[in-house]
């Protein structure tokens, strides 16, 4: 069941947007502004929070007035890894440690240069000490790198057992997503460290695939969220001229790209591969087609927005949207379109601690939004 939210009114305290959906009537909020093509936004313990800028920077940022007035920006953290800033390229996802109030680690995923103009996704952490970082770890290098500015992935989630998953996109070249020699359209898993864990699929067997790949098969991951109940990893991607996808990752398994696809190839409209199933190749949870451009994901769990608990939000760059899926269990039965049209492309959607929705509109300038619900007497 598809479902679009009304049109905005005015709100008449704030000016700020107010918009019905069939749950819940909120406020859209602007926080911050002025920020170059934001990519990801990580809460800190102290109510402060880090967002990426795909060009190569990491902004502090800090709530004002209580938390419900515009925030600021602390400043620019220094002694970053040397980004490369082409095409899609660049900055990407920042994550805390899940101890981090303890140990200080900040784990950043960014396009890094070989120096012979060669690219790939990687991994580094290094403690946060004002605005520097210290202790800088590299944790992993996509391998091979390759040329051209396409489909890097660069999510990073941690489970419950602290292990870390990091989403790689295919880098434009089909081929590579089936290579288990390749690191190009796997989603990998590591130590916080960096180690390999010993359960891996190939920690064991690197003659049959690389030791970090926990599942192949993907075209371009770019949100991945753990499932308060269940503590599953899934992940969402983007397809071609259609066929983007939410999975349910499992270990060893194959996503399917590009031998099944609900997409067709751009502007000619031809069939890629060999259809839409195959024996030994996953079927996805849900799909858009045509395509949405999903980016940034979130379940949602909190009190705020009481009748959105146990929903599973989606930012929509091509869509230019907040998509919102209403689950039972593991299957999606319910889809709402919010904010369409209304803040250009989201990048990421993060819940706060304060249980509000957070979004990045990717654009230069871009802003850091908020959803917040309205007061009985505002309805």
């Amino acid at each position: 069941m598809l479902l679009t939210a009304t049109c905005a009114i005015s709100f008449a305290q704030t000016d700020e947007p107010v918009f019905r959906s069939r749950l819940h009537s909120f406020r859209l909020s602007t926080l911050i502004d002025g920020l170059e093509h934001p990519w990801s936004l990580a809460f800190l313990p102290d109510g402060r929070a880090l967002i990426t800028e795909r060009p190569g920077r990491l902004q502090l940022v800090a709530p004002g007035d209580g938390g419900r007035g515009k925030w600021k920006k602390s400043g620019v953290v220094k002694a970053l890894p040397k980004v490369a800033a082409l095409g899609q390229g660049g900055l990407f996802d920042v994550a805390i440690h899940p101890d981090f109030a303890e140990n200080r680690w900040v784990y950043l995923a960014y396009n890094g240069p070989d120096g012979n103009g060669k690219m790939g996704t990687e991994l580094v952490r290094a403690r946060l000490d004002g605005l520097t970082l210290r202790d800088k770890q590299p944790l992993f290098s996509m391998n091979p790198k390759s040329f051209g500015g396409r489909h890097f992935g660069g999510r990073i989630v941690f489970d419950r057992r602290r292990l870390l998953y990091l989403s790689l996109g295919d880098r434009g070249k089909r081929s590579r997503a089936q290579d288990l020699h390749d690191h190009a359209g796997s989603v990998i898993r590591l130590h916080a460290d960096g180690r390999v864990p010993a359960d891996n699929p190939f920690a064991d067997h690197p003659a049959r695939g690389l030791p970090e790949i926990f599942t192949i098969g993907h075209r371009n991951p770019q949100g991945m969220a753990i499932h308060p109940d269940t503590g599953e990893l899934w992940l969402h991607e983007h397809g071609p001229q259609g066929g983007d996808e939410v999975n349910l990752i499992k270990k060893r398994h194959n996503y399917g790209w590009p031998v099944i696809t609900y997409g067709v190839n751009y502007v000619i409209g031809t069939k890629i591969g060999e259809g839409t199933h195959k024996k030994g190749m996953e079927q996805p949870l849900y799909k858009w087609v045509p395509s949405i451009a999903p980016s940034g994901m979130a379940f949602y769990q909190a009190d705020a927005f009481a009748q959105w608990r146990g929903s599973l939000f989606v930012g929509a760059l091509r869509g230019q949207m907040l998509v919102r899926l209403g689950l039972e269990g593991a299957r999606i039965v319910e889809e709402e379109r919010l904010l369409k049209n209304e803040t250009g492309r989201i990048r990421d959607v993060r819940v706060g601690p304060d249980g509000l929705i957070y979004l990045l509109q990717d654009a230069s300038p871009g802003k850091l939004l908020r959803l917040e619900p309205l007061s009985a007497s505002q309805n």
